[in-house]
């Protein structure tokens, strides 16, 4: 074979690489560049091709925007007992593509003409920039055919909304082939996405005590799991002074809720990465994959403006009241944490909550509330199955936010009580039972108190 407009021949690695693939990125058929081959087709060989396969891959991911991941694949060959590489690329679908380091301009944008690599004209550059395709996980195909959508269903059941036969195409979960695209899949009943959470002994990722995925379900669930987590977690800490009490929350709650929802909505799902909770002695951070979605500066980011990476995901959380308003997130957690939270990289954006309380508490603290009269009273009234609220009252308690965190969680996680819909910790039928191990406290104090 000769080099033509699809075929590409490299002696050797060349600071060139990334313009001969952008120029095939921007060709609507892709190409392929042969490494170890000479211009006039004759087998030189490469060395040290396996060291010479990693730098490929990281200069490619690095080095040209937009993100080409999973529209590259470098195969290792042998020809004429010599070792060689393809590199293949795609037609990309978000063109134009060019060079991070010289940007939109005719130094960073390249096309195939015959078998040469040229600039790219600034009216063509602004031209294809007017028409962009965005390959969003709403035109990239589900790994699976077949889903099912009982859990979405019944969030939008338990709002008031019905999902009809057409609620596919409804919520834009179909490629323009028509078939189930990647935020299907994401929503769908079963899959092998998640939401990780981890724990640290320590304030580094040495020592780990805990590494839990909340998922393999609607991403709805999922995110509605790690929530209750972080609501257990977030214990609140209680000073005793001389004159008053304050309590304060571990972290602040609103910050924390709009960052987790804001990482799943704005993690760019395309290559497999998920959003990721960890805790550490002194501080929760909350890291999303894929940095800021394409066009918008940190500038942008900051000022609230809101471009959802995954569009299909916002309108489903929205239509679920997860999410309140466009670019709102952003803007409390600023107000809550500051801009020095935040950690804005290439590959990922990143927001740490600091420790509101001056004491560095144990990262797994005794969730053992005083047993107070209240504490009785709520066991007393879970003999039967009783909702949040019924047991609230029978702890004479007046604010609800208090109860759940310093009361109705700690002795669910203690498993004094347990729910009665454990699947749907949100059902608005949720109702708290006593279990064995409550009974036995309960029989026990009661003995002690006769």
């Amino acid at each position: 074979m000769s080099e033509s407009n699809r075929i590409e021949y490299k002696r050797e690695l060349t600071d060139s690489l990334e313009r001969e693939v952008v120029a095939f990125l921007n060709y609507h058929d892709g190409g392929i560049i042969y490494l170890g081959i000479a211009d006039d087709g004759a087998v030189v060989g490469l060395d040290a091709v396996d060291d010479l396969q990693l730098k490929i891959k990281d200069r490619l991911k690095n080095n040209i925007k937009p993100s080409m991941m999973g529209l590259f694949d470098i195969v290792r060959e042998e020809r004429n007992g010599k070792e060689i590489l393809k590199v293949i690329v795609a037609g990309g679908l978000e063109k134009p593509y060019f060079l991070k380091k010289y940007g939109m301009t005719e130094k960073g944008c390249f096309l195939r003409i015959g078998s040469a690599t040229e600039p790219m004209p600034n009216d063509m550059i602004e031209s294809l920039f007017g028409r962009r395709v965005r390959n969003t996980i709403g035109n990239m195909p589900s790994p699976r055919k077949e889903l099912t959508f009982v859990q979405l269903k019944i969030y939008y059941e338990e709002r008031g909304l019905a999902l009809n036969n057409r609620f596919m195409q409804n919520l834009e979960l179909l490629t323009p082939d028509n078939a189930p695209n990647i935020a299907a899949y994401l929503l769908a009943d079963e899959n092998g996405a998640s939401l990780q959470v981890a724990k640290y002994a320590g304030t580094d990722r040495v020592d780990l005590i805990e590494n839990r995925d909340y998922g393999r379900c609607s991403l709805v669930k999922a995110l509605t799991s790690v929530l209750d987590r972080v609501d257990v977690e977030n214990t609140i800490f209680t000073k005793i002074t001389s004159k008053f009490r304050k309590e304060r929350e571990l972290f602040h709650s609103v910050a924390m809720r709009e960052a987790l929802i804001n990482a799943v909505v704005h993690n760019d799902y395309s290559y497999g990465a998920t959003p990721k909770l960890e805790f550490f002695s002194d501080r929760a951070e909350v890291t999303s994959m894929g940095g800021l979605p394409y066009g918008v500066t940190e500038t942008d980011f900051f000022s609230g403006c809101s471009v959802p990476r995954n569009k299909e995901i916002m309108r489903v959380f929205r239509d679920l009241e997860i999410v309140e308003q466009l670019g709102s997130g952003v803007p409390r957690i600023l107000k809550a944490c500051g801009r020095d939270a935040f950690e804005v990289r290439d590959s990922f954006i990143r927001i740490v909550f600091r420790w509101q309380d001056h004491r560095t508490p144990q990262v797994t603290p005794q969730v053992t509330p005083q047993v107070t009269p209240q504490v009785v009273a709520v066991l007393r009234s879970a003999e039967r199955a009783a909702s949040a609220g019924e047991l609230q009252q029978s702890a004479g308690l007046k604010d609800r936010v208090h109860f759940l965190k310093a009361y109705l969680e700690p002795l669910v996680q203690m498993e004094w009580i347990e729910r009665t819909i454990p699947d749907k910790p949100r059902s608005s039928k949720q109702k708290y039972c006593l279990t064995e191990k409550g009974r036995l406290f309960l029989a026990t104090h009661n003995r002690e108190d006769a």
